[in-house]
């Protein structure tokens, strides 16, 4: 895949007042500039978020009726009853209103769907087991709901109140809830990048906050802090942008994930593997794949109970199942997502093919989201990838800038049995014989979107720089600008008229990934291109993309330059 360049404008007498104010490096300036920062105020809470600054939680839509629907739920000693979802953002949301709400004095019950027999969210069939199982006047959707217009309307004609606790796109018309607290819901558009993570803890904190108003036991001293790790692990897993509220829950939480005492995060750091301090790429591939691993396959539950666990004896045999269905996971994917991609190899058109919908029977439903990820990202095309047996199949959906899949689908609302999601990623549930007329509609409906240049991956680059600037003192202070995510990518530039200092190496068991050595005439650095195997290398003077990073290895420290891309030098 090339890559369009994109460089950012360079604003110098903005960056060097900005850096003279704040007394940081014109570099990082810029980079804060990229990002949208221009007012020293906002940098100083950008560079240092703090708890205290999140937003009063009553400002998020119907939150004033949730909280009064849940303390009439206490006060009459009804059984609430969490209905979560199976990824880790549901699975985390829940374990989290079931450590606040308990101790705080609700009954509460907990319902996970399973996948395969009841698909996502409010699902008819989800709802009704969910009421056979419990004798409840109160759920409370968490991760889902937002669409689930004709299963809320059939609890409530059984006299059955739903609380929904949701950050996905709302049907028109919405659900009647008692209480749709989804920041979609509002025309001021606030706290939008809030997973459902976010919004448990938001709700937490309203809760706390009404219960100290009323001087009832045990709310003064409720701490909602230990609940941050939790919250960690659904906003960076989930893949909403790390801004806003966001960077300051996700920071703070990744500073508890580091000193957590909670028995199955422990267990899952050990089964894992994880070095220390745990990071984003910690979350995003090593301890979020396994929370999602048992979703995936069949029940969250062994996750639930795993974050649930009161001790190691208990949290250690639940990790390595959860490890032991990841590795499973994944061979799954591997087999699909070499099915698909050589099928689309040899039917592909990039002139005229802008959406890919693909589709087999008996293709796994728990990985077909992973498998849209990896085929976007072979063909930079929105991409919806459908499995399941025979009748109703499943799909999951991956999305490109300016391209809103929630919306596409929408349109599509005629073919389909079931759908949801944001603009970036969606679900859907098909009948096989629409499979055809959903890929004409959404290439129809993708034509009249995107544009040619659209379709081309853009490599987003903050400056371009001379080798010597990276230093292990700019690096450390471009570590102020983590954790890094959706919306506040990580820093990455461009150096020009490089050379090889040094014959480049062919590395890895496969020699699938190269390590050279460049130099502008400056100063040389190490470069290391992963899965470079069947790429063409740089030769003669050249350009070249990278991230810096420091790597550290055998107790030393040297700077690195992960490559991303190259171009002959002009």
């Amino acid at each position: 895949m090339k890559y369009t360049w994109s460089l950012a404008p360079t604003q110098p007498l903005l960056a060097g007042r900005l850096a003279t104010s704040l007394g940081i490096s014109p570099l990082l300036a810029q980079c804060l500039l990229n990002r949208g920062f221009s007012e020293v105020p906002a940098i100083e809470n950008f560079l240092a978020p703090r708890l205290k600054h999140l937003a009063d939680p009553f400002l998020l839509p119907d939150m004033e009726k949730a909280v009064d629907r849940l303390f009439r739920a206490r006060e009459q000693n009804e059984t609430v009853v969490i209905f979560g979802d199976y990824d880790v953002d549901g699975v985390t949301s829940t374990t989290l209103l079931l450590q606040v709400l308990r101790p705080l004095g609700w009954r509460v019950e907990f319902y996970l769907p399973n996948r395969m027999e009841e698909g996502y969210g409010l699902s008819p069939g989800g709802v009704e087991n969910c009421l056979k199982k419990f004798s409840t006047t109160l759920l409370l959707a968490v991760d889902c709901g937002s669409t689930a217009v004709e299963p809320i309307a059939g609890a409530r004609e059984r006299g059955v109140d739903v609380i929904v606790l949701d950050h996905h796109q709302i049907s028109q018309p919405a659900p009647e809830a008692v209480a749709l607290v989804n920041p979609q819901a509002s025309a001021k558009h606030t706290h939008t990048e809030l997973c459902s993570a976010g919004l448990a803890f938001k709700l937490a904190h309203a809760l706390v906050k009404r219960g100290r108003e009323k001087n009832l036991p045990g709310m003064e001293e409720f701490d909602l802090k230990p609940l941050l790790d939790l919250v960690a692990l659904g906003t960076i897993a989930d893949l909403v942008p790390l801004s806003g509220e966001n960077r300051i829950l996700a920071s703070a939480g990744l500073r508890q994930l580091n000193v957590t005492q909670r028995p199955g995060i422990m267990a899952l750091k050990k089964v894992a593997q994880t070095h220390e301090p745990v990071g984003v790429y910690e979350v995003g591939f090593q301890l979020g794949p396994r929370l999602n691993a048992s979703g995936r396959l069949e029940t969250a539950e062994e996750s639930l109970r795993l974050l649930l666990a009161q001790n190691l004896e208990t949290a250690l045999p639940l990790a390595e199942r959860l490890d032991s269905r990841n590795r499973e996971r994944q061979k799954i994917e591997k087999t699909i997502v070499r099915e698909a991609v050589a099928t689309l190899r040899m039917k592909f058109d990039p002139t005229n093919h802008f959406v890919i919908v693909e589709g087999q029977l008996l293709w796994h439903i728990g990985v077909v989201g992973i498998v849209a990820s990896r085929v976007l990202h072979e063909f930079y095309r929105p991409t919806i990838i459908i499995g399941g047996e025979n009748g109703e199949m499943r799909g999951s959906g991956r999305s490109i800038a300016g391209f809103d899949l929630a919306a596409a689908l929408r349109e599509c609302d005629h073919l389909l049995v079931r759908h949801g999601g944001h603009a970036m990623a969606a679900g859907l549930s098909i009948l096989p014989d629409k499979i055809d007329l959903l890929r004409e509609k959404l290439n129809e409906l993708a034509r009249r979107t995107l544009k040619p240049d659209d379709l081309k991956p853009s490599l987003n680059l903050d400056a371009e720089v001379g080798l010597d600037e990276m230093t292990f003192e700019s690096l450390g202070e471009l570590e102020k600008l983590k954790p890094h995510g959706q919306g506040n990518p990580a820093t990455q530039f461009c150096a020009r008229n490089l050379s090889h200092a040094k014959p480049v190496q062919r590395i890895g068991a496969d020699k699938q990934h190269v390590k050279m050595r460049v130099t502008d005439g400056a100063a040389t650095h190490e470069a290391v291109w992963w899965n470079s195997g069947e790429k063409s290398l740089p030769v003669g003077k050249f350009d070249l993309a990278f991230a810096p990073q420091i790597n550290a290895f055998n107790g030393s420290r040297m700077i690195q330059l992960k490559v991303l891309d190259w171009r002959p030098a002009e």
